[in-house]
This record gives structure tokens, C-alpha cells and sequence, in this order.
């Protein structure tokens, strides 16, 4: 083995060499490790015969590509995630499923400088991945309760409004607050508040589709934006709101604290903006608190 060759195993990277049939003719330590599959085992091989998942048109592209012109092809994380399908390392399973990677792929020549072969470099971003979609989630995600903000809540609010104008799709909102939650601080202190809060956003998003979105609107009061539903879907799953609520216990500092929810439910109409729409289920959730709270209120 020369030195170069030492340098490809030792490198904290994937480095594979195909020749002009995508036959591996290198495969360094790195692909081993993570492939799991020996270099002895895959040189000579046809690639894709170890992993038909890159029998995809635009990696064939590219491959076609790199041996005719000589060009360069890269596959980024941001738009393809992976290449090859690796498991990633322990600390980012719950994140991933799969290693996330840049992958470049280049032209090797032959001493009259015609192409004869490509070379293909991994490498492992998950680290940097994960980092990027924390500080998407910081900047979407209320910090306590960790389900949406009102920043989230207003942009997305406007592009299913939008949608709306376009597909004359329905969409409906359920705002709710918890009653008299002042007496939950007041009683029990703010850990046990912010308890009750985690708690009770955690029950109701349970239930929820995953085309729906949950926000935290301010202290205690919480938006529910529900696309593809109509008033009287809403008002049945805002009921399921209040008596999953209601059935609710929360245990803090030796105390199981149960709280109830008022709601009021809107359903966006033509002439309505995302702020007529806000306007309409905020007075209906007056209306069921002034109807004496635990209850559910709706304006067509």
C-alpha cells in the first residue's frame, strides 16, 4: 500500500473509485465501516447491484455525465439528505434515520487525460444537519410547551388563507384559553402553571391530524388552524378539545391539578383575512367564557 493509499483509508470520509461501468474499483475504509460492507466483499462489483436505491435517473445522470464532459456533480443534504443509506451514529437517531451527507462526484483520467473512471466522496453532515433544523424548531417552536409559536402560527396562517383564495378549500380555527388559569399560578405556583400548560397541549395534540397545527397564541391561550375543515368538523373536534381537558390530571408537587378549557370555534369566509378569521374565533371564545367557560362557542 503507498502513502496515497494510506491517506484514502484514513480519511474521515467516504471515498469510492468506479470504473466507466460503476464498478467499484476502491472502497475505502470509511464506506466499509458504515456500509458494513467489506472492501474484498464489493471491489469488482457493480455498485448499484449493493445499493439499487441509486438507480435513480439523476445519479445515472450525473454518472453519464462526469464520464462524458468531465464535469463535477454534487448531491446536497439540503435537497436529497443521503446517498447511501448508512444508519447514523448513536446521539442522532432520534433525529434521522439515515446518515445525512454531501456527496461529490468526479472525474479520474487516464496519462492522455480522458476520462476513464469516477471518484465519489461521502461525506457525514448529520451533525451540521441537526444543528440547522434546531435553530429551524428554535424559530418555530415555543419554548415551554414546544408546540408552535405565533410567529409559525400568523405565516402559516396567511399561506392557508391563500390557499383558500386559490383552491376554494375550507379551513377553520379553534382558539382556546384555560379557565382561570391565574388561580392555577396563584395556588400552586408558576412550575406547576407551566406544568398544567405542557400537559394540556400534550393531550390535545395527541388527537390531532398532522395537516393540522397547534400554537401557543400568548400566556395561556393556544390556536388550533385546521385545513380541509368545515365549521361543524371543527366545533365537533373542539369539543374532543375540552372533554380530553376536562378528563385531564396533572400531577405537580404532591397535587393532581385539573383545569378546563374555553373555545371558540370560525371557519374562514371568502370576504375574510387571516385577521377577520383571528377577529371571528376570538369572539366566539369570549362567548363561551361569557356563557360560563367549559364549553365551546362557534361563529359561521
Amino acid at each position: 500500500m503507498n502513502e496515497i493509499s494510506q491517506i484514502f483509508e484514513i480519511v474521515n470520509f467516504g471515498l469510492v473509485i468506479l470504473d466507466s461501468e460503476l464498478k467499484v474499483k476502491h472502497w475505502n475504509q470509511w464506506m466499509a465501516r458504515h456500509s458494513g460492507i467489506d472492501a474484498e466483499r464489493i471491489t469488482g462489483a457493480f455498485l448499484l447491484d449493493f445499493f439499487p436505491e441509486l438507480k435513480t435517473p439523476r445519479f445515472l445522470r450525473s454518472c453519464k455525465m462526469v464520464l462524458a464532459f468531465g464535469n463535477f456533480s454534487f448531491f446536497s443534504q439540503k435537497l436529497h439528505h443521503f446517498l447511501f443509506p448508512f444508519r447514523p451514529d448513536g446521539a442522532f437517531k432520534s433525529m434521522f434515520e439515515h446518515m445525512q451527507q454531501n456527496c461529490t462526484l468526479g472525474p479520474l483520467r487516464n496519462d492522455f487525460n480522458a476520462v476513464n473512471g469516477i471518484f465519489l466522496i461521502v461525506q457525514d453532515v448529520t451533525e451540521l444537519a441537526s444543528y440547522e433544523q434546531k435553530l429551524v424548531e428554535m424559530n418555530m417552536k415555543d419554548g415551554l410547551t414546544g408546540i408552535y409559536n405565533r410567529r409559525f402560527l400568523q405565516t402559516r396562517l396567511i399561506e392557508e388563507c391563500q390557499r383558500h383564495e386559490r383552491y376554494d378549500a375550507k379551513l377553520s380555527l379553534i382558539m382556546f384559553d384555560i379557565d382561570f388559569f391565574k388561580k392555577v399560578n396563584d395556588s400552586y405556583g408558576h412550575q406547576c402553571g407551566d406544568s398544567v400548560l405542557k400537559s394540556v397541549t400534550a393531550s390535545i395534540a395527541s388527537i390531532l391530524r398532522k395537516t393540522d397545527y397547534l400554537a401557543r397564541y400568548g400566556g395561556e391561550e393556544f390556536c388550533c388552524l385546521l385545513p380541509h375543515t368545515g365549521l361543524t368538523a371543527a366545533h365537533r373536534l373542539a369539543e374532543r378539545f375540552r372533554r380530553q381537558v376536562e378528563a385531564l390530571e396533572t400531577p405537580c408537587q404532591g397535587h393532581d391539578i385539573k383545569v378546563t378549557i374555553s373555545l371558540g370555534v370560525a371557519e374562514l369566509r371568502k370576504e375574510d383575512s387571516e385577521e377577520t378569521l383571528l377577529n371571528r374565533a376570538d369572539e366566539a371564545l369570549y362567548s363561551a367564557k361569557s356563557s360560563g367557560r367549559n364549553c365551546t362557542a362557534a361563529i359561521a
